[in-house]
């Protein structure tokens, strides 16, 4: 089921706030087996204090798949590859933490070869194709792209939400203009180089002279006339590295139409199995506060 007209639909990047759970919770949180269970803990915590202060009509939790490549590896095989693999500890929570979206009767996707941005991005068209807004909950400046009008970046326990018009002020750049940006300067996050030289303050000064990356290089003799350090040379170096800049581009845009089945679009919460819930906590040990909140879900629900 597609949102209806005019409503929220709220979409939620797991994997920033499993890794937030992961470095902020106490590493002593363990399980009857004395496993590491601090991260998936803090992230049931943190989704059952977001049920109930939105009480969201439609919901996503989105995943990043993790079990091969993505479409990006394929174009450019550095890509990400400068990350340290998540250990084995956390890696087995994550599945723990998908299990109790599953439980809570959240709708949540994964897909080998495309990343949670873009399922994110692929549920943002598809409300927006049917009249309704997204709230896309993450810190993650990749996703600020995919920010309209009427929707929400909703850096959650940080630096709260962000419309259309702050973003600027917030990443330096317009929605439309991230990934063309990240396209210039690079990101490091990513391991994607962007064009040699050019910096963070660079791409923004091109960015505010010139609307997008294919404008920028249909006015190459005109780029010495931006006012930024370097403009008399920084023309012939964005020629030289046009392949770098392209390449780039096809890295950081986020793919709006990752295919999915008709079960991922239907986001209205269903009831949560606490039998399940309960089940899961009694095998891993945990007490009566995540249990009496997951009830609580359930009547808000029904």
């Amino acid at each position: 089921m597609a949102p209806e007209k005019n409503n929220m639909q709220y979409l939620i990047d797991a994997s920033v706030y499993i890794f937030r759970a992961h470095y902020s919770m106490p590493e002593d949180i363990v399980d009857n087996e004395g496993n590491p269970i601090n991260a998936f803990y803090g992230f049931c915590r943190f989704i059952g204090d977001f049920m109930e202060q939105m009480n969201p009509k439609y919901i996503a939790v989105l995943f990043d798949d993790g079990q091969g490549p993505s479409f990006r590896s394929e174009i450019y095989p550095p890509y990400k590859t400068n990350r340290e693999p998540a250990p084995p500890e956390l890696k087995k929570q994550f599945i723990q933490c998908r299990e109790f979206v599953n439980l809570l009767g959240l709708m949540n996707w994964s897909h080998p070869r495309y990343e949670a941005d873009d399922l994110i991005g692929t549920l943002t068209r598809i409300g927006r194709e049917n009249g309704c807004s997204s709230t896309i909950v993450t810190r993650d400046k990749d996703l600020a792209q995919l920010v309209g009008k009427d929707d929400i970046f909703w850096d959650y326990a940080g630096k709260g939400k962000i419309n259309y018009q702050k973003i600027p002020d917030v990443f330096g750049v317009w929605p439309e203009q991230v990934a063309d940006f990240l396209a210039l300067a690079g990101d490091s996050v990513d391991n994607i180089p962007g064009v040699p030289g050019v910096g963070k303050k660079t791409a923004i000064a091109l960015l505010s002279y010139f609307q997008d990356l294919p404008e920028i290089y249909a006015n190459l003799s005109v780029i010495d006339k931006v006012d930024i350090r370097g403009a008399k040379t920084l023309g012939k170096k964005l020629e030289q590295h046009e392949g770098a800049a392209v390449l780039a581009r096809k890295l950081t845009g986020i793919d709006c139409h990752a295919p999915f089945e008709s079960k991922h679009i239907d986001l209205k919460p269903s009831t949560p199995d606490i039998e399940g819930i309960n089940a899961m906590y009694d095998q891993l040990g945990i007490g009566t506060a995540l249990r009496r909140q997951a009830e609580r879900i359930k009547n808000q629900i029904d």
